[in-house]
């Protein structure tokens, strides 16, 4: 067995027995008070709580390898299959079929005979006449008075009193087969809206840059209901991502110089580019850029970097709580070649309570509480040598956007789609698996991952993805880290097939989360 057929059995493995969710532990997920915002998944049908594992069995030849003879769901109440046939603008890329899955069976109000509305439905329970068309459609789950919930018109199952209109499900989950070029390809595809009360974005981390976790893991810590990987990250040292990274509105860290960072060019991108979320849950392409100095007898110094593993030949990088990596290894490299030898002039100085209190060799671990740390090389080192323990220092931060909206959540990425076009230029000739997000034009956030490297789904190029963005609604979006990392995570389990035996680690996850405000 390959190592993308393996890994697809392993997902496969794990959507039949952890991945399962029962209605209730869905429901636990979302906000109590309106019954949670829908979370479905799928392609015109939604599936039932656990419908939808992907199983590895007997196939037909050239099929989706995880999709079993059987179709999952095949059985069990509340959990309807379709497939059919999309074709692409041009007919450039062909959809032979896909799925959906609906996650939060909590009920359907209004069907005669049917569970009332919030009440569970177990997987193999009996379920009235008419009761399966209602489960198979996006069920509304808002009550009256919420806004975008549907007028009340009687009361539900009222004799001759039309039920009311479904509301769109909140998070949704999509599985297709594409056909490119080089042959099929499965996508992933998660739609939240985020202007739904307790819906909104979030950038997964551990307690510090550089602290890696699965992509379920992160999900599972933060109680993310949806989640793909992240940024770029130095996979060699310091396990950081490449670009600026904002967790509820504070910056973690800031951008690597462009030749130092671990993605494929793109044109027109620059390193501070983020898909970001403000704080009224309003999704934008940005770009961000630090603005740091710090003030001490000699003078002024401009701070080039915040938290990132490379520093820039000549710069000055700010090291704080956030980081526990090796700081000496950020002033190693060049700024296009991270091969390049170390600088020879290498220096930091440690500043507690606005005073310096030593003047050292750059170091690794963890930094204290209430220290931060300057660390230069070249003409940065010897600007810093300056410093003498006692000298008071002022440090300023400041991070800037191209909107001039603050930033609550951002992650590092290239765009490859603006005002519903594809950047020009974007590579057509490489495949890989790959993970990217979009935005749609009414502000809905879309994550997209498509498997590859293994025999039954080659991967998409970057023009490609570009295009499956488009296809999925959004009008802007990012590239993501791909390859061995793309991973997306739905209602607790891996739904797309990784490329790697083990599921990567990674720095950060950009997650979909539900309850407790924006």
């Amino acid at each position: 067995m390959g190592i993308g057929e393996h890994g697809r059995a392993r997902a496969a493995a794990h959507g039949r027995v952890a991945g399962l969710m029962t209605a209730a532990t869905i429901a636990a997920l979302l906000p109590s008070d309106v019954g949670g915002p829908d979370v479905h998944g799928g392609s015109g049908t939604h599936h039932a709580a656990g419908g939808g594992a992907r199983t590895a069995g007997a196939r037909d030849a050239g099929a989706d390898p995880r999709v079993a003879a059987a179709e999952p769901g095949a059985g069990v109440p509340g959990v309807g299959v379709t497939r059919g046939t999309v074709a692409a603008p041009g007919g450039a890329l062909a959809v032979p079929g896909g799925r959906h899955q609906a996650l939060p069976v909590a009920g359907v109000a209004g069907v005669p005979g049917g569970p009332r509305a919030g009440a569970p439905v177990a997987p193999g329970a009996p379920v009235a006449p008419g009761a399966l068309a209602a489960l198979g459609a996006p069920a509304a789950l808002e009550a009256p008075g919420v806004p975008g919930a549907p007028a009340a018109r009687g009361g539900p199952g009222a004799p001759g009193a039309p039920a009311p209109a479904p509301a769109a499900p909140a998070v949704t989950h999509r599985e297709e087969r594409i056909t490119t070029p080089a042959g099929p390809v499965t996508t992933d595809v998660v739609v939240a809206d985020l202007r739904r009360p307790g819906v909104r974005a979030g950038l997964l981390t551990g307690a510090t840059v550089g602290e890696r976790a699965t992509v379920p893991v992160h999900g599972e810590r933060a109680g993310a209901v949806a989640a793909v990987n992240g940024d770029f990250f130095d996979l060699a040292r310091s396990n950081a991502p490449a670009g600026p990274s904002v967790r509820d509105g504070r910056l973690l860290t800031s951008a690597v110089p462009p030749g130092r960072r671990l993605a494929p060019p793109v044109p027109g991108s620059a390193p501070g580019d983020v898909l970001a979320v403000d704080a009224t849950g309003t999704p934008r392409l940005d770009r961000l850029t630090l603005a740091a100095t710090a003030a001490g007898p000699g003078g002024t110094l401009p701070v080039r970097t915040l938290n990132a593993y490379a520093v820039p030949v000549g710069g000055i990088g700010l090291f704080t709580g956030d980081w526990a990596g090796d700081r000496a290894a950020a002033l190693c490299g060049s700024d296009t070649d991270h091969r390049a030898p170390c600088a020879p002039d290498r220096v930091e100085i440690v500043v507690r309570d606005g005073a310096v209190t030593a003047v050292r060799p750059p170091g690794a671990g963890p930094i204290p509480a209430g220290e931060q740390i300057l660390a230069g090389r070249d003409e940065g080192a010897a600007a810093l040598r300056r410093f003498a323990v006692g000298d008071r220092v002022a440090l300023h931060l400041r991070v800037t956007s191209a909107s001039g909206v603050p930033a609550e959540t951002a992650v590092g990425g290239s765009p490859i789609l603006r005002d519903g076009a594809p950047v020009p230029g974007l590579d057509d000739r490489r495949r890989d698996p790959r993970t990217a997000a979009g935005i749609t034009a009414e502000g809905r956030l879309v994550l997209l991952t498509a498997d590859g490297r293994e025999s039954t789904s080659a991967g998409i190029t970057l023009a490609e993805t570009a295009e499956q963005l488009r296809r999925a609604g959004a009008v802007d979006g990012v590239n993501l880290d791909g390859g061995g990392s793309s991973t997306m995570v739905f209602g607790g389990r891996v739904v797309n097939a990784p490329s790697e035996d083990a599921h990567r680690l990674v720095p950060n996850a950009l997650g979909i989360l539900t309850g407790g405000g924006r």
